[in-house]
């Protein structure tokens, strides 16, 4: 099925709901189905959308980069806070998501330390400098929370995969991928026409060609049974 518009993003909760978000800023909600849910039109206060996350499907994560501001919503789109992270000394703030324990992992690039920021803006925990463990600060273009375990995207650098503590896990070198996600056992990134799938505890790699249709796609996504990806504005959405 095709969603029709002029987007310029989206991402999916795990219950199959399409977030999607146009030019102008206007972020929509649609069901499953393709149902209108809800609109959140007061997006240009802070300028344009840099990420959202929507893996808490009751909140959801608007980032501002240039404000270094997070927008709360709730399922319905209603604002539930604003979090300014300049209030915390935070100003470079390249990744935030979703963290375990249903606060906010911000990485504090000027700092190279993974903060743990409450719903108040209040700094729940955070990690010791990251360059300690590594040779130089990654500069994560996404952020992800799962199974204990905090895994930080680097398009040059590749893949760091930390504990809660900031303790360096893993480090995987696969670079140049685009739309990271990780979808169970599995870490997934488009790189070029490929589709790599990765299983982390047997190392096993696994690559698809993309259909050609799928080669220009702006943004890919798999959820639920679907693989989801805009192009030019428009969101296709196949059965897997």
């Amino acid at each position: 099925s095709i969603v029709r518009g002029d987007y310029i993003d989206f991402t999916v909760d795990n219950l199959g709901n399409i977030f999607l978000l146009d030019k102008n800023n206007q972020l929509k909600k649609l069901s499953p189905s393709g149902d209108s849910i809800a609109v959140f039109n007061d997006v240009r206060r802070y300028g344009n959308v840099y990420s959202m996350d929507a893996t808490n499907p009751l909140k959801i994560l608007l980032y501002y980069k240039d404000f270094a501001t997070v927008v709360v919503l709730d399922r319905l789109l209603n604002i539930r806070t604003t979090i300014d992270l300049r209030k915390q000394n935070i100003f470079q703030a390249r990744a935030i998501c979703q963290s375990y324990d249903n606060n906010i992992w911000v990485y504090d690039e000027g700092a190279a330390v993974l903060k743990r920021v409450a719903d108040d803006g209040s700094i729940v925990d955070q990690t010791g400098d990251l360059r300690l463990q590594l040779d130089e600060a990654p500069a994560p273009g996404s952020l992800a929370d799962q199974d204990r375990l905090v895994y930080m995207y680097d398009s040059v650098k590749g893949l760091f995969i930390f504990d809660y503590f900031g303790t360096l896990k893993n480090k995987i070198a696969f670079t140049g991928w685009q739309d990271f996600q990780i979808i169970g056992k599995y870490i997934v990134g488009r790189k070029g026409d490929l589709l790599e799938r990765y299983q982390l505890s047997s190392l096993f790699l696994q690559e698809r060609t993309l259909p050609a249709v799928l080669k220009d796609v702006r943004k890919l996504r798999i959820a639920v049974d679907k693989l989801y990806c805009l192009r030019n504005g428009q969101l296709y959405i196949y059965s897997l």
